[in-house]
């Protein structure tokens, strides 16, 4: 496929938060993204989760499904366990021609925690990093057989969130794992989205584009807040809105060939941030970043 610009209904609705934008209709999201610019839609709590009903709706708005977070727990269950818990959300990526499946380790997180410090994450076990890359490796083969490949997320509160987490990540897993890069949770996790891009560019399959603003990271930081209140607060925002400096990195993805998806992914307060505002000026900058690169 070539290169194509989605976005992530966390701009209109939370799936973390409820509360925020528990008013917007599933209408509105998908409307409003597509008069934004964008080609496709990730998953969110709104979404019928059936292809014979999500699919109707998405053709409707002329949108095609991007992909969807799956929560894993490949720290506490058995690969067999795991392929089993997945079923239905694979079933309805393969159906509706998703080619990644976005994968996060929840074990034990505490980014859904809105009273816990997000510094106070869980550490990956370190003994258990072969064990681990084994598993998720297997399990990544057989989503791959479906036609579906794992793109791996880093994310804050959860245990593979820095750049070493990462490189650990990588190290010890096949090329059947791919890695979703994320610009806003690598630079809240204090690394370099571009490093960390340079040195795992072959393994990027999907990209989350979400920016941060600085002065709000360093308060959250000092204050030492949980991840929802930093998110409350405005720590993220679309990209080119921020200190993510998207230019260098578009190039080395097209340097390195990437076809996938470029997907806006920036939860914000709907009350504050008014989606079809941010929608739209994050598909005007991320268009343009790619344009220069020639992404697309």
């Amino acid at each position: 496929m070539t290169v194509q610009l989605g976005i992530n209904p966390l701009t209109w609705t939370n799936d973390d938060l409820p509360s925020l934008g528990a008013e917007t209709s599933l209408e509105t999201c998908l409307s409003e993204g597509k008069q934004a610019g964008f080609a496709g839609f990730e998953l969110g709590n709104k979404f019928p989760r059936e292809a014979r009903l999500l699919g109707p709706i998405l053709q409707s708005h002329n949108l095609q499904l991007v992909s969807g977070w799956y929560s894993g727990r490949l720290l506490e269950r058995s690969v067999e366990e795991e392929i089993a818990a997945v079923q239905p959300h694979l079933t309805l990526l393969r159906e509706l021609g998703a080619k990644v499946l976005v994968f996060a380790e929840v074990s034990h997180c505490i980014h859904g925690e809105q009273q816990t410090p997000v510094h106070l994450r869980p550490r990956f076990p370190q003994e258990r990093w072969a064990e681990y890359g084994e598993k998720l490796t297997a399990f990544a083969r057989y989503t791959q057989q479906q036609g579906v490949q794992i793109a791996y997320h880093h994310h804050m509160g959860t245990v593979i969130e820095s750049a070493e987490d990462v490189d650990n990540l990588m190290t010890h897993t096949g090329e059947e794992v791919g890695l979703l890069l994320d610009t806003g949770h690598l630079t809240f996790a204090g690394a370099d989205p571009l490093r960390v891009a340079q040195r795992w560019a072959s393994r990027i399959n999907h990209v989350h584009c979400k920016d941060v603003r600085a002065e709000v990271l360093a308060e959250v930081k000092n204050r030492k807040t949980s991840f929802l209140d930093a998110v409350l607060n405005g720590v993220f925002t679309v990209p080119g809105d921020g200190c993510v400096d998207y230019e260098p990195i578009m190039s080395l993805l097209k340097e390195n060939h990437y076809q996938g998806w470029l997907v806006v992914e920036a939860e914000q307060d709907p009350a504050i941030a008014h989606p079809l505002t941010y929608a739209t000026l994050g598909y005007n900058n991320l268009s343009r970043f790619a344009r220069n690169a020639g992404l697309i």
